[in-house]
């Protein structure tokens, strides 16, 4: 029987969008897509938000639909105690399989916790699972590459190993997002060849396709290119 959430989640559903979202994803089985757009859903995240209701749905795991795996992602990124944020994200992350809901979370709590979350981000890396890997790869590419950069950064990411497309795009993602904030540190990495053949021509790639680099440097990027 579905849950009074799952309910209030179909009486959203646009059907249209539904075969739109199922084509961007093809990890999840479009029958548990119910079509829901992000802006309702966060709507619904903010009329729940803080409610018994919530609270008990944040603790019924595993889910049944993408959107109530969505929807959890944006109760548990509005958490403002950083243990309490990483424990929830521990539990939740496992359940995770498609790039949108891995991307969606940016908890707020992680914000004000600068020295400890890196750390967390590299264990979260070391994972075996595809999207705890990225998660944690996203956690570097949106907090550690401006104020709080750190060279080891960018070992931790070109150590990563994983060979699942989502893991590897993330990688290059990283990267080409490096070359625009800290080129000087991250240069290196394509010049020494100390990525993998694809990820170095993704980074080229994504990189290139950047209006924050300039046509010279470019050029240079796309020279460096391996076959």
């Amino acid at each position: 029987m579905d849950t009074p959430i799952v309910q209030r989640l179909f009486a959203l559903q646009d059907l249209t969008y539904q075969k739109f979202q199922c084509k961007l994803m093809p990890t999840v089985s479009p029958d548990v897509v119910i079509g829901v757009r992000m802006p309702d859903l966060r709507r619904l995240a903010k009329q729940l938000r803080g409610t018994p209701e919530a609270e008990h749905f944040l603790n019924q795991l595993p889910h049944t639909y993408y959107e109530e795996n969505n929807l959890h992602g944006l109760l548990l990124c509005e958490h403002r105690g950083y243990e309490e944020t990483v424990e929830a994200l521990n539990r939740f992350l496992p359940y995770v399989d498609n790039w949108a809901t891995c991307d969606l979370l940016s908890p707020k709590a992680f914000g004000k916790h600068p020295e400890a979350l890196p750390r967390q981000a590299w264990t979260w890396m070391q994972s075996h699972h595809t999207y705890t890997v990225r998660f944690g790869l996203g956690v570097l590419l949106r907090f550690y590459l401006d104020r709080y950069f750190s060279p080891e950064y960018l070992d931790w990411a070109a150590e990563v190993r994983a060979e699942d497309y989502y893991v590897q795009m993330t990688v290059a993602w990283y990267f080409a997002e490096a070359l625009v904030k800290q080129p000087d540190a991250a240069l290196p990495y394509l010049i020494q060849h100390r990525l993998s053949p694809w990820i170095h021509n993704k980074t080229i790639q994504k990189a290139t396709e950047s209006f924050r680099i300039d046509p010279e440097q470019k050029a240079f990027l796309r020279s460096l290119r391996v076959k």
